[in-house]
């Protein structure tokens, strides 16, 4: 039953390419390359670090926008140019900067798996690989990069009674959440 690890999530790790992006890239004239993330997604980071989660993204990539897109959402623990995932959130288990019983890992392509073999609660968008949705625990019926983050974020603070609800008297949700 997986109810009890979602209780227990207090870190999130995700992939960028194919995680919070739909594995698109525009290629520029200039070289550059063009990524998409989903706005929903960003709303459900802001919410889970605004309530104390601890978001970390590991990727392989090296983007300075995907890195201040995330740094505007709050997030501060971004790992670019990080060919072994493995290795890194072996590190971050040693250091105990995470717990693996309480860490939840979204990854959608080989390159995750090592790291996903490490943690209590490896996750998978739909749209994953097979060889990574055969070991994930939990796949999101939605793609990378269209609500995956927000569905694995707001299913763990749902039920932990966390996620935000909307005052039905004044109709108003969490000010500063607005995306």
């Amino acid at each position: 039953m997986l109810l009890p690890r979602f209780e227990k999530i207090k870190t999130f790790i995700f992939d960028v390419d194919g995680v919070l992006t739909d594995s698109t890239l525009l290629l520029m004239d200039d070289g550059s390359l063009v990524r998409r993330m989903n706005v929903k997604d960003g709303y459900a980071i802001r919410v889970a670090i605004n309530a104390g989660y601890q978001i970390i993204i590991i990727t392989g990539g090296n983007s300075l926008s995907v890195k201040k897109r995330l740094n505007d959402l709050g997030v501060s623990d971004i790992f670019l140019q990080t060919e072994d995932k493995q290795t890194l959130v072996q590190e971050l288990l040693d250091k105990g900067r995470i717990v693996a019983e309480q860490t939840l890992y979204m990854g959608d392509d080989i390159i995750d798996l090592g790291a996903m073999s490490l943690i209590a609660l490896p996750t998978a968008p739909m749209d994953a690989v097979t060889d990574v949705k055969s070991v994930a625990l939990y796949v999101s019926p939605f793609s990378g990069g269209q609500g995956c983050v927000r569905d694995v974020i707001e299913k763990v603070l749902k039920i932990q009674g966390v996620w935000p609800q909307m005052n039905t008297v004044s109709g108003k949700g969490i000010s500063g959440l607005n995306e």
